[in-house]
């Protein structure tokens, strides 16, 4: 009962407007802005409601109290045009470097969501999701006991799911093909061999999380597989994956905590941490795979801000990374006189600054900057071009909501971004230039 006094009395008072998914604004009537900025980044109430287990804490939460008319299933896909621009790009007929550009209509790939409660203090989320042309996969799929031992701060998640970071990638306001993900989330040195895709990659295995009433006080610990989310303990090693294969184990930690002020908003700060191993070669039968070896270490380290000004929110992010030497030199870890004299672990750094203006309930501006910047390469020839594989790009746009129901919703969602890479072209060894710029119709019903 206090939760949902809450909660109720969050929706009264928050000013953050935004668009809400319709499964869950059906089932509880409530408006499309009590959950989100806008749509798809949650707010503080939305944050609460996804950590509670999709629940409010009333009558409504079990299905066996819902309409047998009410399904919660959310179907989104976004139509668009887009250009792509790529400089300094080799032609093999002329055995020089130009200017490629791309552009046309074009469709998105498809999401079919559905999460809620399986009854009381179990929750649930299942994503079957296709690329353009592709064959469906599941992005998410996942089962949660909530609130053990009647205690907000005992939550246990099993099956493939999102890692708990705040600053959420499958949240976010950009789509086009440079700023439809943080770089920073997927980054990985030039000639690497980890076989992991990025704290942005929905990961398998058991999360342990809880939160305090309001969510201002938040962590989660996670146990997951080394096979960054694909199914059949598949594993990957230098670009080749290998199925039936994985044996070890990554861990993923994330502590944040919220804070008010007065006339502002919840300002909330965090720091994350993974620490997981991928292989660097197989031992075969037959000439297949059959189990990865030569496992070794790497990790991913950070700390995180999101500040409000009233409408005006800033999210920043830190992020250290470092993988093992065998990894970055892609070469086998038996096989130690493979490694090249002077060879070294490589580190980088990078994070962005990502702004967003809700103009209205039904308008919103958002820009970013990001960089990723090597600071050690893995050996000395690599070091020779230090800036190789740095990252520096930047994206604006905005959206607007025409319609916010509890059934549907349309954004019309306009975008420009770049993203300038550092000395991987691959003749002249200079920086290439990635632009794409869209139009797009991104609606959900």
């Amino acid at each position: 009962m206090s939760l949902t006094l809450f909660l109720l009395s969050f929706i009264s008072f928050t000013n953050q407007p935004g668009y809400a998914i319709p499964a869950f604004a059906r089932k509880y009537g409530l408006p499309c802005s009590a959950c989100h900025i806008g749509w798809p980044i949650l707010n503080n109430f939305g944050l609460a409601f996804k950590d509670n287990g999709y629940q409010l804490g009333n009558d409504k939460d079990s299905p066996i109290y819902q309409n047998p008319a009410y399904f919660p299933i959310t179907f989104r896909v976004t139509p668009q045009w887009h250009l792509e621009n790529q400089t300094k790009v080799l032609i093999d007929q002329t055995g020089v470097e130009q200017s490629v550009t791309t552009h046309g209509f074009d469709l998105s790939g498809l999401d079919i969501w559905t999460a809620g409660t399986l009854y009381k203090n179990i929750s649930f989320q299942v994503l079957p999701s296709m690329g353009e042309g592709d064959t469906f996969h599941f992005e998410s799929a996942w089962v949660r006991f909530d609130n053990l031992l009647n205690s907000p701060w005992l939550n246990v998640k099993v099956g493939k799911f999102e890692l708990d970071n705040l600053l959420s990638e499958k949240r976010f306001l950009t789509l086009s093909n440079v700023g439809g993900a943080w770089f920073n989330y997927h980054f990985l040195p030039q000639g690497d061999s980890n076989g992991f895709g990025g704290i942005g990659d929905n990961q398998l295995g058991v999360e342990l999380a809880g939160h305090n009433q309001n969510s201002y006080s938040r962590y989660s610990i996670a146990l997951l597989s080394s096979v960054d989310g694909n199914p059949g303990l598949t594993t990957t090693n230098a670009g080749a994956a290998a199925g039936s294969t994985a044996r070890t184990y990554d861990v993923f930690a994330n502590v944040n905590q919220g804070f008010a002020v007065k006339g502002l908003g919840v300002q909330r700060i965090g720091a994350y941490g993974y620490f997981g191993q991928s292989p660097t070669f197989y031992l075969t039968s037959n000439g297949a795979p059959v189990e990865a070896k030569g496992n070794r270490s790497f990790s991913r380290v950070g700390a995180y801000g999101w500040w409000f000004i009233k409408d005006f929110d800033v999210e920043t992010f830190y992020m250290h990374g470092q993988d093992n030497v065998y990894l970055g030199n892609n070469i086998p870890a038996n096989n130690p006189g493979g490694l090249p004299p002077g060879a070294v672990g490589p580190t980088w750094n990078g994070g962005f600054v990502e702004a967003h203006y809700t103009v209205n309930p039904q308008f919103i501006f958002t820009g970013r900057y990001e960089l990723v910047h090597m600071s050690r390469q893995a050996n000395p020839t690599l070091a020779q071009t230090p800036n190789l594989g740095n990252v520096d790009s930047w994206t604006i746009g905005y959206r607007w909501y025409p319609i916010m129901l509890s059934r549907a919703g349309l954004a019309v969602h306009n975008e420009y971004s770049q993203a300038k890479m550092g000395n991987t072209s691959s003749l002249t060894g200079t920086d290439q230039i990635n632009r794409s710029v869209m139009i797009g119709f991104d609606f959900d019903y």
